[in-house]
């Protein structure tokens, strides 16, 4: 069985998208690390297949993406919507956000 999980294909782009986080995937980061989110556990950029998800909790099968203005360029969209259904596909609820939300509404 092929492995779907953090792949080690993927693990220098995992690490670059950490090196690298958008200021509001930071200011997301430090709500959720550490288990101050009711005692889960979360990953940030956690493969699945070939697909990257900003932040996973793996007991509650729950991937978090954070939106920037890369996500409503054209035909960003539609891949977005390729990528939700694929990793929906392995039983994952998905939620997603846009860095206004975590800028003015993060409660």
């Amino acid at each position: 069985m092929a492995r779907i999980y953090n792949r080690t294909t993927e693990k220098p782009r995992r690490q670059l998208l950490r090196r690298e986080m958008p200021r509001a995937e930071k200011i997301l980061w430090s709500k959720l690390r550490g288990r101050q989110m009711l005692g889960y556990k979360f990953r940030r950029q956690f493969s699945v297949q070939t697909y990257v998800v900003d932040f996973y909790c793996a007991p509650a099968r729950l991937a978090i993406e954070i939106d920037g203005d890369s996500h409503f360029q054209k035909g960003s969209p539609a891949r977005d919507d390729a990528r939700q259904a694929a990793i929906e596909s392995f039983g994952i609820d998905f939620l997603r956000f846009r860095n206004v939300e975590v800028f003015e509404h993060l409660e």
